[in-house]
């Protein structure tokens, strides 16, 4: 057994079909359930579309796992991260937090350092072949919304227990909001590709804080006090 098959054998996966042999084909999903917050907020998620997810997700894990030529490293945090929070790459590595109350999470916050690695390494029309040649915001926001994709599928499909960052990059992403998600929670990256977006969306920062402070009766990160 290689170092990285050690060091990943207890690594506590997200979704329950990637724990199928390697060479067994990903099985049809479940029809996915509906899920819903406490303020009523539902998410109905197509079944084509969550086995599309599901297939690409298994094939990035498989490769996170058995890739010889890279690490992902999950760092231990003791409150509720984001995807992008302490995330850092360095030459063929890549380390994530990962919230020790949250477990499940772990492998979304693997695909997000994976893509991230995987643009250094030279590799990103491999895994994001929508966006082959993003640099940037465009690059982080296809990147975001394929994290968003795999946690609905988590959700939806195989019943992970909700987490609030995720929960509200999943949200955002399916109302329309992704956009004003990243902006208003990064207020100080993207500078150029944020004032573009704000003016040629007057008024959608409102629009969306009010639909956060609506749909989880709290302010959206980045206007916290705390």
């Amino acid at each position: 057994m290689s170092r990285k098959s050690i060091r990943r054998a207890p690594v506590t996966l997200v979704l329950a079909s990637l724990l199928a042999a390697c060479s067994v084909a990903v099985p049809p999903i479940p029809e996915p359930r509906p899920i819903v917050v406490h303020s009523g907020a539902r998410i109905r998620a197509e079944r084509d579309h969550m086995q599309e997810v599901n297939d690409w997700v298994t094939r990035q894990q498989r490769n996170i796992v058995e890739d010889p030529t890279f690490w992902v490293i999950g760092e231990p945090a003791t409150d509720e991260v984001y995807l992008w929070d302490g995330m850092r790459v360095s030459n063929d590595s890549v380390w994530v937090r990962v919230d020790l109350r949250a477990p499940d999470t772990r492998l979304v916050h693997e695909l997000y350092g994976h893509f991230h690695l995987m643009t250094e390494m030279g590799r990103q029309a491999e895994w994001l072949p929508e966006a082959p040649d993003a640099v940037g915001y465009e690059l982080e926001r296809a990147i975001l919304a394929r994290c968003a994709d795999a946690w609905v599928l988590g959700r939806t499909v195989f019943d992970t227990p909700p987490f609030g960052p995720l929960d509200e990059l999943m949200y955002a992403s399916e109302a329309g909001y992704l956009d004003a998600f990243i902006f208003t929670a990064r207020p100080d990256e993207f500078a150029s590709s944020r004032a573009e977006w704000a003016r040629a969306n007057p008024g959608q920062v409102d629009a969306y804080r009010e639909w956060f402070l609506d749909t989880f009766n709290r302010e959206p990160p980045g206007l916290r006090s705390n």
